[in-house]
């Protein structure tokens, strides 16, 4: 009696409690470079909250923002060799390595992080370059144009000639063309590094100042949106553990992924909204150029966008086309 009323029991549990019940936690660690504070990093939260909602708490994923998990410029090779499952950083914190994805960084004018975010993503699902084969690329997020802050004014592009300005990827030549003197660093280092006087300023979207609290050791922003380049960051993924994913739990993270690039697109907008009114609010300026200087600093950065051309075409690159394609895009979006 005992016996059929626990097989009774156990054919019960199997038709009427949900599969999903029995199933095993799939925990995932997630590598993030922002700091928990951060909008962007609370942006990668709340996707991975709702991964777990979706997946009927199937999946855990446990976010280690700040770099506490890989450094923001170990973060994608992290992915790779499965230190982290997931991983958010800068494609520009590991220069040379990612010579299709460098076209999105040049400063083609971007008007906004939701535009830039667009762009980023429709450009790597066009060409699926082969330099990212490695991993499981969930979605892209790029930053508003990005922008000069500095400890002296700059109103006119003889004010930069000599200044130590930080900076990364492409824009560390961008600081080279309008004469300044570039310093790699990740944006974790800024802050310590403006308040020594390693360096004189820093090139970034005007988001820094308050996500990063960088307005604290600047005194000008230089509006030079004309120029406006921006940063991709990957959201990226081990490919080894996506492909062992359940096929609905890979569905739901495409899913769930697609949807956000909207969600960071319009958190860049507003960080940076905010970075402008925080910087302000500590009396700090925000010098715009007039449409002549504003000419001189396009002029001016013209040989990145010709460098960069030549550079992708010895690797085989077909660098202008895909300039072309990213200034399609801008103005398919700038609307």
């Amino acid at each position: 009696m005992k016996k059929r009323f626990l097989v009774l029991l156990v054919l019960f549990l199997l038709i009427c409690v949900p599969a999903s019940l029995f199933a095993k936690t799939i925990k995932l660690n997630y590598s993030v470079f922002f700091p928990a504070a951060h909008g962007q990093c609370k942006a990668a939260m709340s996707w991975a909250e709702e991964i777990g909602k979706r997946t009927d708490g199937r999946v855990k994923i446990t976010v280690f923002p700040g770099g506490t998990l890989t450094k923001a410029n170990q973060c994608y090779d992290g992915v790779v060799k499965g230190i982290s499952d997931i991983g958010m950083s800068c494609f520009a914190y590991t220069r040379g390595r990612f010579p299709v994805m460098e076209a999105c960084d040049l400063p083609l004018g971007y008007p906004d992080g939701i535009v830039a975010t667009r762009v980023v993503n429709d450009f790597v699902n066009s060409l699926n370059p082969e330099e990212l084969a490695d991993v499981k690329v969930l979605y892209l997020h790029a930053h508003g144009p990005g922008l000069l802050h500095t400890q002296k004014p700059v109103r006119k592009l003889d004010d930069m000639r000599k200044m130590k300005i930080r900076s990364t990827g492409l824009s560390a030549k961008i600081v080279q063309a309008l004469g300044g003197v570039p310093v790699a660093m990740p944006q974790g280092s800024t802050y310590e590094s403006l308040q020594k006087g390693v360096v004189e300023g820093t090139f970034g979207p005007i988001e820094v100042l308050k996500g990063w609290k960088q307005a604290e050791v600047i005194d000008y922003t230089t509006d030079c949106s004309s120029i406006g380049y921006t940063t991709t960051m990957f959201v990226v993924m081990n490919l080894d553990v996506f492909n062992s994913l359940p096929p609905d739990i890979q569905k739901t993270f495409e899913e769930v992924s697609r949807e956000w690039i909207e969600v960071h697109g319009s958190t860049w907008n507003s960080v940076d909204a905010a970075g402008r009114e925080y910087t302000l609010e500590l009396g700090n300026e925000i010098i715009g150029l007039s449409g002549e200087e504003s000419k001189r600093w396009v002029s001016a950065v013209k040989p990145v966008l010709n460098g960069y051309v030549k550079e992708a075409g010895e690797k085989g690159i077909a660098g202008e086309d895909y300039i072309e394609l990213l200034l399609g895009l801008i103005g398919k979006y700038s609307f």
